[in-house]
């Protein structure tokens, strides 16, 4: 049961990968310039109902009571990001539920963990949990990859994600290594270990011995 400050709500917040990066590479200015930026490609892109209610440096936080349109907003925003010259990427993470409204500014779990899934999210990836993603599946364009399940910190259980990709990026769902959770390719990674008639890979050696030590501790991931 909600009360009258409390609504439900979609949330999406999206940053800029590797920002910090290009702020000691190339002087505060720059990066100003780039953030400035951001937050008019961010205006341009929102829907229907979807409104930019918190801004902190390359990171913003947009929440709509519409979440087909909030997923819309994710996808236009990262395809704007691409096609932007000499910019970073973004990552995003998308989740929805009853949050409580104070002012201007949003409480709760449900923020809490789109922020997780979030920062969970790498360059180009826009992540989201099990109902944006059933969601996300009837907009035309969209499709859905599952990333396995994840025990962010501070939440309970592990949580299912999913990435959210549109039909001209259509591909092979990434191999994640199971000990870090990066991407890596099949062809490419450096080492690859079978266990339980399932073929797992690995960013480095080093993971994969740490894997081979505890095997069940991360193959159930």
């Amino acid at each position: 049961m909600t009360t009258k400050n409390q609504q439900q709500l979609a949330f999406l917040i999206a940053d800029l990968s590797g920002y910090t990066a290009l702020a000691e590479a190339h002087g505060d200015l720059s990066a100003a310039n780039i953030v400035e930026r951001y937050g008019e490609i961010v205006q341009s892109t929102l829907c229907v109902d979807a409104q930019l209610v918190e801004r902190v440096g390359d990171e913003v936080l947009i929440v709509a009571s519409n979440l087909e349109g909030l997923i819309e907003t994710a996808v236009s925003l990262r395809a704007k990001i691409v096609q932007e010259p000499l910019f970073p990427s973004m990552h995003a993470g998308i989740h929805a539920g009853t949050a409580l409204k104070q002012g201007n500014k949003y409480f709760g779990s449900a923020l809490n963990l789109t922020s997780r899934v979030a920062a969970y999210a790498r360059g180009d990836q826009i992540l989201c949990t099990d109902e944006v993603a059933a969601r996300a599946q009837k907009v035309a364009g969209i499709e859905v990859l599952p990333m396995g399940r994840v025990q962010f910190k501070n939440i309970v259980n592990p949580v299912a994600i999913f990435e959210i990709v549109t039909g001209d990026e259509r591909r092979e769902a990434p191999v994640i290594d199971p000990v870090c959770r990066m991407q890596v390719n099949r062809e490419s990674a450096p080492a690859r270990l079978p266990f339980k008639n399932r073929s797992f890979y690995f960013c480095s050696f080093e993971c994969a011995k740490i894997f081979a030590e505890t095997p069940e501790r991360y193959a159930a991931e």
